[in-house]
């Protein structure tokens, strides 16, 4: 199939709030100006709103600056029996950890509120985009073809029909050639929009909010991507304006000013609200009419009504135990994936508990926090190597890599990149449950490799390998981890951990 042609929005329908991001990027010193740039230029934001948001720019580099200067108290990072590592205490958990801070912009692999722009702001929902994976670093230009999005609509939205340049309980409705096909969407259906396909989005219910998380494939340029309206007016504006007034009157056969009618009522923006009768209209016509097309309903465990969609949570758990449940879905489940060479998982990790560590030999894994809190850590060589080569005061060269925790305070709608080969390890909060949907890029023949518990990666080794890799005696090697699935976390009293976990394996995606 031609790539050219198509772009992949996959859709995970959400009844919990994910993400409250507001644009911030740009400030007097470079990110300060940066920031306040994108504020000025921020789509469907009216004067007061580009005002607040160049306040909040302040407010957030004034705020970084003063965490920057009291770096030296907080805890550090460490190890113990088991495994370990220490978070400051604080009466909140704003998600904004001791590694995060210290690290900065150096962890290219983590991703918040300020690294969304937001393409459409009106009363009714907004269209947020992360940034451009290689614009953040080259360690990730390998998925750089990919953009991660968020749609948030109030209850009966209507979302102004659009297609773009880029391979997403509501009604979807889609215009294939010349036939439109309607699709009522259920919390944890996977859907794709081929790009360049015409389609727009209904909210049916008239109580619940509509959370869409998008993954789009570019097909032209890498990592860009462009929404064109044919409907609309001022705002949002139709692309049928860029054309003379005598190319429009040939294609419509009609005057000019009908014309300027036409295309000069709407201003209300790409995300408005509809009437209950016009949503009650629009339900019956795709066959959903009275209670039968109001989301959410409750989990049926029936079969697709199309291939053109998969509930994630139709199929039983790949795990599931106490710590935590796991729900896959690769191309045997849903053919759509298997042209993006893609794998689609949701992962509720119960609070206190932690999945890992593991990595991945194939894929990268870009996960998307949905709700709850916690932490993440990855060891990475890349950043080490360059923090290394910027160090001059090192009088030999090391005979392997140095390795860097990459780390982060973990929050609705942040996103983290795990590439592969780089172990990660993913905590709950004692608090909450986290749960993560995670896209998983290069997922075919790909493996995943436990490195704690029975069947991790180094008891497979034979026992003169154990003993020559860790320069003990292989007996000690495999005493630890024997428990594959409860370890109990050690810490001193004088020591005051934010968290407080059991740590456990729990495989964990989407």
């Amino acid at each position: 199939m031609d790539l050219k042609g198509r772009v992949l929005v996959v859709c995970l329908l959400l009844s919990a709030f994910f993400l409250s991001a507001f644009v911030a990027v740009a400030l007097e010193d470079p990110e300060l100006k940066q920031c306040k740039h994108q504020c000025k230029h921020q789509r469907g934001f009216e004067e007061w709103q580009k005002k607040q948001c160049e306040r909040k720019c302040e407010d957030y580099i004034k705020q970084k600056r003063e965490q920057e200067e009291q770096r030296g108290r907080w805890e550090g990072g460490g190890g113990g029996e088991g495994g370990s590592f220490y978070i400051r205490e604080r009466e909140e958990f704003e998600g904004r950890g001791q590694q995060q801070q210290e690290e900065g912009d150096e962890n290219p692999y983590f991703f918040e509120d300020q690294h969304f722009e937001t393409r459409v702001q009106t009363e009714e929902g907004r269209v947020q985009v992360l940034q451009k994976f290689n614009e953040r670093s080259d360690l990730l230009r390998g998925i750089e073809n990919f953009r991660v999005g968020f749609l948030v609509t109030e209850p009966h939205a209507f979302v102004a029909p659009t297609h773009l340049d880029a391979d997403c309980r509501p009604t979807i409705t889609v215009v294939k050639e010349e036939k439109k096909e309607s699709h009522n969407l259920e919390r944890g259906d996977l859907f794709r929009i081929p790009a360049g396909t015409p389609f727009y989005i209904l909210n049916r219910d008239e109580n619940e909010r509509l959370h869409i998380v998008k993954l789009l494939k570019t097909v032209s340029t890498p990592g860009e991507y462009e929404a064109f309206y044919s409907a609309g007016g001022q705002d949002p504006e139709s692309f049928f304006k860029a054309f003379s007034p005598e190319v429009l009157q040939a294609a419509f056969k009609t005057d000019r000013n009908k014309l300027d009618r036409l295309f000069g009522q709407q201003r209300r923006g790409s995300i408005i609200r509809a009437s209950k009768e016009q949503v009650q209209r629009m339900s019956q016509q795709h066959g959903h009419g009275g209670s039968e097309g109001i989301w959410p309903l409750p989990f049926h465990g029936g079969e697709s009504s199309s291939k053109d969609s998969f509930n994630l949570f139709k199929k039983h758990a790949s795990q599931e135990n106490k710590f935590g449940r796991l729900f896959e879905a690769d191309f045997k489940d849903f053919e759509q994936l298997q042209e993006f060479d893609l794998l689609v998982s949701f992962a509720n990790i119960t609070r206190g508990a932690m999945e890992g560590p593991f990595f991945n030999s194939r894929a990268t894994k870009i996960s998307v926090v949905l709700d709850g809190e916690g932490h993440f850590e990855m060891a990475c060589p890349h950043v080490g190597k360059q923090r290394q080569h910027s160090g001059r005061s090192q009088q030999r060269q090391k005979s392997s890599p140095t390795y860097q925790k990459m780390s982060g305070d973990l929050r609705r709608g942040a996103v983290f990149v795990a590439p592969a080969g780089h172990p990660v390890t993913i905590i709950a909060s004692r608090n909450n449950n986290l749960q993560l949907l995670c896209f998983e890029v290069n997922a075919r023949d790909n493996i995943r490799f436990p490195l704690v518990g029975k069947n991790n990666v180094v008891s497979q080794f034979d026992r003169q390998a154990k003993e020559l890799s860790f320069n003990v005696p292989a007996s000690e090697v495999e005493s630890y981890g024997d428990d594959g699935l409860v370890v109990q976390w050690r810490m001193a009293s004088a020591e005051r951990p934010f968290f407080l976990f059991r740590l456990q394996v729990v495989f964990v995606g989407l």
